[in-house]
């Protein structure tokens, strides 16, 4: 059958630029599109039912001379998936101010804090779905088909800002999240979100400099702190950069260990050498007392004139923290450069086994999505698979999946968005996580490319 697009609605002149956040594959979609009768080749997995979820920057008029990555207005993709069969795709911007205006549509209701463009991750917490961003907007709680939208501080139990990657105790149901905002650089805060979706603690941590603390890990005693040298720049602030954060030298560079019900003055902070880090696997305590934690790395990032990630990978680190001496020690389990590390998520915060993550360019320059394999690191044999989709198929980050809520560790489904430039289209990709080598379980075919964006996470039900 035919794919068939059912509806095409708001629309957005596309702009012409050669801006590497801008063409190739990062060339903004134009329109907001409903599909049915979707292509697929394979089998979808019947106990898949649920929604695939993935956001990412999508500029409605950008200013190429004055654009960040980061900064673009947010779309999120969805494609419904029910009964072994692929129901529907949709996208939708992110009704935010800017969005409503430009579109002649109303904006998103709900309250707003220092800003409102939302473009960074979507999942589940307490029950309902919500898009993310980073550094000053509340969320953005989205309905069943992605157009009811509205802002929402958790029923007004937030009062600041939230984060990007609040992270779920799978044992306790709470998410954890090192939350912090461009208009107070003098703290970040840890917000807890229970299970019914309020926020039950905002502890405040006093930091210099305004970091950007983008991710942040849990073990059974501690929420870990990334406070490492990018920082809240006034300069681009003052010049009008969308993206006012900079590599800062004289920054220093630590980790803290806070006890999870613990007081800011009991953060055990410990140096480790100055690097950067967006993303990170897993952590979990050791019987000794040291936290391992293992991370993407980079050697610095975001230099003056940066316009999305600009540092050196240094591929998957593991990082040994111990609170006793106040030292960080970093080991290599891949040099290879690879971001979006994501764990099987029932073992976050525990000792784990895989880690799952996608091959980036070696160049630091390159526009930062744009290699063609996905990496299964096994952490207990120390090996490595690698699932190559071929020339000019470049794969986003990929979610694990459980086959069931008691399947072993790894024993489920990889899923995401692989663009395959030669033809302009997108496939969503199904894999069985534990034969990783093997050719995709199911494949459902778009007939457009989607953006490289950022996050994508499964949402049952």
């Amino acid at each position: 059958m035919a794919t068939k697009i059912d509806e095409e609605l708001a629309c957005a002149p596309a702009p012409v630029s050669d801006h590497p956040f801008l063409s190739g594959i990062h060339r903004p979609m134009t329109a907001e599109h409903t599909i049915t009768d979707l292509a697929v080749d394979g089998t979808i997995p019947a106990a898949l039912d649920g929604c695939y979820l993935r956001i990412g920057p999508n500029p409605i008029a950008p200013d190429p001379a004055n654009y960040h990555w980061f900064s673009g207005d947010g779309m999120v993709h969805g494609l419904k998936l029910a009964s072994g069969r692929a129901q529907w795709y949709r996208n939708r911007w992110i009704r935010s101010e800017r969005v409503g205006e430009a579109l002649g549509v109303p904006k998103a209701p709900g309250p707003r804090n220092l800003f409102d463009t939302v473009n960074t991750n979507v999942l589940a917490i307490g029950g309902q779905t919500y898009a993310l961003v980073e550094a000053g907007s509340y969320p953005v709680k989205l309905g069943s088909t992605l157009g009811d939208q509205q802002y929402d501080a958790f029923g007004g139990t937030l009062h600041g800002s939230y984060t990007a990657h609040p992270h779920l105790d799978p044992l306790t149901g709470e998410n954890h999240a090192i939350c912090y905002s461009a208009h107070n650089p003098g703290e970040v805060r840890h917000v807890v979100v229970d299970a019914h979706g309020k926020v039950t603690r905002e502890l405040p941590i006093p930091v210099e400099h305004g970091p950007m603390i983008h991710d942040c890990a849990i073990t059974a005693r501690y929420v870990v702190i990334l406070d490492l040298p990018v920082t809240f720049s006034l300069p681009a602030a003052m010049a009008g950069k969308p993206f006012p954060y900079r590599w800062n030298p004289q920054h220093r560079a630590r980790v803290g260990l806070l006890p999870r019900t613990g007081a800011a003055a009991d953060v055990i902070w410990c140096d480790v050498e100055p690097c950067s880090v967006f993303h990170v696997a897993n952590a979990y305590d050791r019987a000794d007392g040291a936290v391992i934690m293992d991370v993407c790395a980079y050697g610095t990032m975001f230099g003056p004139e940066a316009v999305g990630p600009d540092g050196a990978a240094r591929g998957l680190e593991r990082w040994t923290i111990d609170p006793a001496t106040g030292t960080v020690a970093i080991a290599t389990i891949d040099a290879t450069p690879q971001e979006f590390p994501r764990p099987d998520e029932r073992r976050f915060g525990q000792p784990y086994r895989y880690a799952y993550a996608m091959a980036v360019p070696t160049d630091p320059a390159a526009e930062f999505i744009g290699d063609t394999r996905l990496f299964r690191h096994d952490l207990v044999e120390g090996t490595r698979q690698v699932h190559d989709f071929g020339p000019r198929r470049h794969p986003g980050e990929f979610v694990f999946v459980p086959a069931s809520e008691d399947a072993a560790e790894g024993e489920g489904w990889l899923m995401g968005f692989v663009v395959d430039m030669a033809k302009d289209t997108t496939d969503f990709v199904v894999l069985d996580a534990m034969r990783f080598e093997d050719p995709p379980v199911g494949v459902v075919h778009l007939p457009h490319r989607v953006p490289a964006g950022f996050h994508g996470n499964w949402v049952a039900g």
